[in-house]
């Protein structure tokens, strides 16, 4: 064994020769486990559970992991690097540092490393797109480790597929104020201007080159520019560190483009520093993503959010990173959101280093944002802080895609039916809440509606004030725009683009044989209005009256343009819609499916298998896997029927308790609003209780989520001012439980669905439901306490001639799980 030894330490004169040597040899090199809050990337916590490894050669086995040499990639998943660069850590004793060399693709570099206790920490430049081989080797010595990275162009994509073309730039907007880099001299791709106005060329992926700005916070609570000539502004603010010092509140601000999105990143920085080489005493080492909603089809770069420089959290000494890629009202595809927000804290992480933790904020789309990419890539967030939140987006279009059937069988369909002109009524349909008396929640339509001959209702449902024209957004491919589209060559690109939600997610749910994404929504054997038979408000008649007639949607190939009031509701549009038959349309009812004649039902949709099967298997669907500390919160909004609904809380609980087993990673805030009455918000306490559950974590790790989760880590619920009402574990029974109703559940009532009305969970999330017969449905009680006759059996069997939904089976789409 000693001669062997002599023999290798020979052949190790050349370092990178012999290094190559070994690799090829078969010995192995096992990947190093990665410590922290969460899993393994950037660090303790980045990439996630899938992207875990730090693609080490594995080709032999037997290695001694006992080594006194490792590599380690901090900024992201090795296998996941972009722009060319990437921080490493090398670990070593310190009698080594000095002996440390560095190879990359077989030559050596000699990056800037900083030195703490056996560590060695800096940026790896100049790696190649495809595969990249970094060496670390010990002078003179056997120590040696060395990582595979993979390393894709700035401008993405890394693992998202195709990217979404035409694509329009938007980094004129004010928060930027940057012409694009031009990339081409010819179209296609958005116009370039000089200063003068003249084109100067045409950019595709909206790049723009990195700049730095200084703002202050003003003594009137706003930002201002920092004076380039060193002056101290009369009216700067101050904020109190953690160690009591007072300074100035002024913030550096970096703004770039990743992926071909804008980010920003923001934190407290002293006057008078050098960007280049950024003083980072003032930041407290804790990163929050701020994460938008809103809801759009894509092809836009976006806009960056005034929520990324947030003053309330930047005085506590947080860093605020956030890319327009990561805003719902850019566009709706999680794949490329997940691969942006990767992408993003990787640049953060090479340009300012690694947080102790990175916790995730954000409202609507943002918080199903944290949702999937909890779920998707766990390791970009520690902790998660969703507000107004939905489990994701994808299967919120099945429930709101009923809601203009419903609204314009009760409006048109049935319109002599007084029930539907008692606004309350409205609700045994759509299960949304429904109000009126205020000018947020009545129709603003009710009078042409009247005028036309339709019934209505004063009020209405959340349908209306929150959803209206989102169905032809989602589903409709000639309804639908980009910002500063006009500055895009050719328009007939822009022309040809499908405005759909399924389109801007063909990556995901695959095209058809025309090369239109397929689309998810289905219906057939849905029994809308069953509980509402149950409970004695509509009779066995008015059930098969709705049934037969509500019908679905038209495929988005067979779909025409909208009509009123989806362009305007000036004095030429409403004549327009008074005088011309069926311009007046805010149901789409032209993109309906209508019964053909009086013996026929009208036709049920029937969604793409493959394609609810891969919003599934893609990760669109939130499963309810969860392993990071969560505090869901919102403001209780059901008086004003805004889109947020608060059953949706509960929806995530349920679905998180049937994949974890529980919920213990899980908690519910509520805070009570009032219309008219400015709004609280628990956001700056949650982020408080979050930093200590998060420190108990990292200081007792063995204890896991639920033993570190401190007192205040608990349901709860607030009054309109902000006070607490109640908290504990008991506050939300009685809602996903046979428990007594909690204090909470009883203060803040709470509505369902569409699809809850019809018999499915509270979860939602079923795309294609299991069916049974009409016969075995009146058998087995379906319609208790009525009791159908032969020929309204006959008339359901001609409604459902596939059968109807049976809720207690699995969605017909959703892969089994495997044991």
């Amino acid at each position: 064994m000693k001669k062997n030894r002599a023999r290798t330490a020979r052949a190790c004169s050349n370092p990178h020769q012999s290094l190559r040597a070994w690799l090829a040899s078969g010995v192995a090199i096992v990947a190093l486990a990665v410590t922290g809050v969460g899993d393994s990337h950037a660090g303790s916590n980045g990439g996630g559970s899938n992207h875990g490894h730090h693609d080490r050669d594995d080709r032999g086995k037997g290695h001694d992991r006992g080594k006194d040499v490792e590599l380690r990639v901090l900024s992201s998943p090795a296998r996941y690097v972009s722009g060319g660069d990437a921080r490493i850590q090398v670990t070593a004793a310190p009698g080594l540092h000095n002996k440390i060399q560095l190879y990359l693709n077989g030559q050596q570099i000699k990056p800037v490393l900083h030195s703490s206790g056996h560590r060695l920490e800096g940026i790896v430049s100049g790696l190649r797109d495809g595969e990249n081989w970094l060496e670390v080797y010990a002078k003179g010595r056997w120590e040696r480790d060395a990582i595979k990275l993979t390393n894709y162009p700035i401008t993405g994509p890394m693992f998202s597929g195709p990217q979404q073309h035409p694509f329009v730039c938007t980094t004129t907007q004010s928060a930027v104020g940057r012409q694009p880099i031009v990339e081409s001299a010819t179209p296609p791709g958005t116009r370039v201007f000089d200063t003068a106005g003249n084109i100067v060329g045409y950019s595709q992926d909206c790049s723009i080159e990195t700049f730095v700005t200084y703002l202050y916070r003003t003594t009137g609570n706003a930002w201002a520019a920092l004076p380039t000539n060193g002056t101290r502004p009369a009216d700067m603010s101050n904020v109190t560190l953690a160690d009591g010092s007072v300074v100035d509140f002024i913030v550096r601000r970096e703004v770039g483009s990743i992926n071909r999105f804008l980010y920003s990143f923001a934190m407290l920085a002293p006057a008078g520093e050098n960007p280049a080489k950024p003083d980072l005493s003032r930041w407290n080492r804790k990163l929050l993503y701020w994460f938008q909603g809103g809801v759009a089809i894509g092809h836009s770069q976006g806009t960056v959010h005034s929520g990324s420089l947030n003053p309330d959290i930047l005085r506590l000494g947080y860093a605020i990173v956030h890319s327009s890629g990561n805003n719902t009202g850019t566009h709706y595809n999680l794949q490329v959101a997940g691969e942006t927000a990767m992408m993003t804290k990787e640049r953060f992480i090479e340009r300012y280093g690694v947080p102790s933790y990175t916790v995730g904020l954000g409202g609507s789309g943002g918080a199903i944002q944290q949702y999937i990419l909890g779920q998707n890539q766990p390791g970009i967030l520690d902790a998660l802080l969703p507000v107004q939140s939905y489990p994701d987006m994808v299967t919120q279009t099945i429930h709101v895609g009923d809601c203009e059937l419903l609204e314009y069988y009760m409006d048109a369909t049935d319109r002599n039916n007084a029930k539907w002109r008692v606004t309350k009524n409205r609700s045994w349909l759509v299960g949304f809440n429904a109000e009126e008396g205020f000018d947020k929640v009545n129709d603003p339509l009710a009078p042409l509606k009247t005028a036309l001959g339709y019934g209505t209702a004063v009020g209405s449902t959340e349908c209306i004030p929150a959803w209206r024209g989102l169905s032809p957004l989602a589903m409709n491919p000639w309804y639908g725009q980009a910002a500063n589209q006009q500055n895009y060559e050719p328009q007939s690109a822009i022309a040809a683009i499908r405005w759909t939600h399924w389109d801007d997610l063909r990556n995901i749910y695959g095209v058809d044989s025309t090369g239109a994404a397929r689309p998810t929504w289905d219906n057939v054997g849905v029994q809308y209005g069953l509980q509402a038979l149950h409970d004695g408000n509509i009779t066995f008649e008015e059930f098969l009256h709705l049934n037969w007639n509500i019908g679905g949607w038209k495929q988005p190939s067979e779909m025409v343009q909208e009509g009123f009031p989806f362009f305007g509701t000036s004095n030429a549009e409403i004549a327009k819609a008074l005088s011309v038959p069926g311009y007046f349309d805010p149901w789409s009812r032209r993109n309906m499916n209508v019964s053909p004649s009086p013996t026929e039902p009208a036709p049920r949709t029937s969604g793409d298998f493959s394609a609810m099967r891969a919003a599934y298997t893609s990760g669109m669907v939130f499963s309810g896997e969860l392993e990071r500390p969560t505090i869901d919160h919102r403001q209780y909004m059901e008086r004003e029927l805004d889109m947020h609904n608060v059953h949706q809380s509960f929806a995530v609980r349920k679905r998180v308790i049937e994949k974890m087993g529980n919920s213990d990673m899980l908690v519910i805030w509520f805070t009570d609003t009032m219309p008219g009455v400015p709004k609280a918000s628990q956001s700056m306490d949650a982020i408080a209780v979050m930093d200590e559950w998060v420190r108990n974590i990292q200081r007792n790790p063995h204890k896991g989520i639920r033993g570190n989760r401190p007192a205040r880590a608990v349901d709860s619920c607030f009054d309109v001012s902000g006070q607490l009402i109640y908290a504990g574990r008991d506050a939300w029974n009685g809602i996903l439980d046979d428990k007594p109703v909690g204090p909470c559940t009883q203060r803040f009532p709470i509505y369902s669905t569409s699809r809850i009305v019809a018999g499915a969970p509270i979860e939602g999330g079923i795309y294609k439901c299991a069916r049974k017969s009409v016969d075995r449905a009146v058998a087995d009680g379906t319609y208790v306490p009525a009791s159908p006759t032969a020929e309204q059996i006959e008339s359901l069997k001609k409604i459902f001639p596939e059968g109807v939904c049976d809720y207690s089976r699995p969605d017909q789409a959703r892969p089994r799980r495997s044991h």
